[in-house]
């Protein structure tokens, strides 16, 4: 893995997602002892709706979350041979026995210009796989806003996963929620699709095509794991010849 896949992953993956993980291990051991077998819902009991809150972040985006408001997590990261860094955002609620997280990573404009545009998501999503050890089951391209992003479910030991990420910017967006796949998770395509953007910046024009900034950024294999080499790791067109939508 390239140090700026490395990076990525970095940021993508703080501490939030492997406690939300350890907290699904535990509900499954816990379930693992229990002399009444659980099972799928079938129709028989209705699955509570779950109650969500809008967070109006002052980052500048709103999206729902259960509970009250939590706490940000803020932390920050150098970036590969640059005396600039990357901060990062976190917050995190659960409820239900699923955990919901959103994080916002801010690089600086300059170095997002240099970077392909799949890469800094496919690189958020490779860190959260290989934080919870999974495997990929399905991912496909969206958009938010004009802004381009990828839809993904992940299989792992700890739990399903099921997330989204775009590149808004200069800013990276990961909704992320982890559930016990055998039961499910009713609120997650409501958190998912929440996400809402206050007056967000253009695209961020690039000077060359994206495939010939690809290089160190490591590239998607379509499995999660980074491929060391140099190829474009997005099928899509160039994200920065893209301007939001008046």
């Amino acid at each position: 893995m390239s140090p700026l896949s490395r990076l990525v992953a970095s940021l993508a993956t703080i501490s939030l997602i492997a406690a939300a993980c350890a907290g699904q291990q535990k509900m499954e051991q816990k379930e693992a002892t229990s002399t009444i077998e659980e099972v799928p819902n079938e129709g028989g009991e209705e699955i509570p709706a779950v109650a969500f809150n809008i967070l109006d972040a002052p980052e500048g985006f709103s999206v729902k979350l259960p509970g009250p408001p939590p706490q940000a997590q803020r932390s920050e990261a150098a970036l590969p041979k640059r005396t600039d860094k990357a901060t990062l955002v976190t917050y995190a609620a659960n409820e239900g026995g699923v955990s919901y997280i959103v994080n916002a990573v801010d690089y600086p404009e300059a170095f997002v210009a240099t970077v392909p545009a799949e890469a800094l998501i496919n690189g958020g999503i490779q860190g959260i796989a290989g934080q919870v050890q999974g495997e990929l089951k399905s991912s496909e391209d969206i958009t938010l806003e004009g802004y381009p992003g990828k839809a993904y479910v992940l299989a792992s030991p700890s739990g399903e996963v099921k997330g989204r990420s775009y590149l808004v910017g200069p800013r990276v967006y990961n909704l992320i929620t982890v559930y016990n796949a055998g039961i499910g998770a009713p609120g997650a395509d409501e958190f998912l699709d929440s996400l809402k953007l206050v007056n967000p910046p253009p695209q961020i024009e690039r000077a060359s095509a994206d495939a010939d900034a690809g290089t160190d950024a490591g590239t998607a294999d379509g499995t999660g794991a980074a491929v060391e080499g140099g190829e474009d790791a997005g099928t899509a067109p160039d994200a920065g010849a893209r301007r939001r939508a008046k």
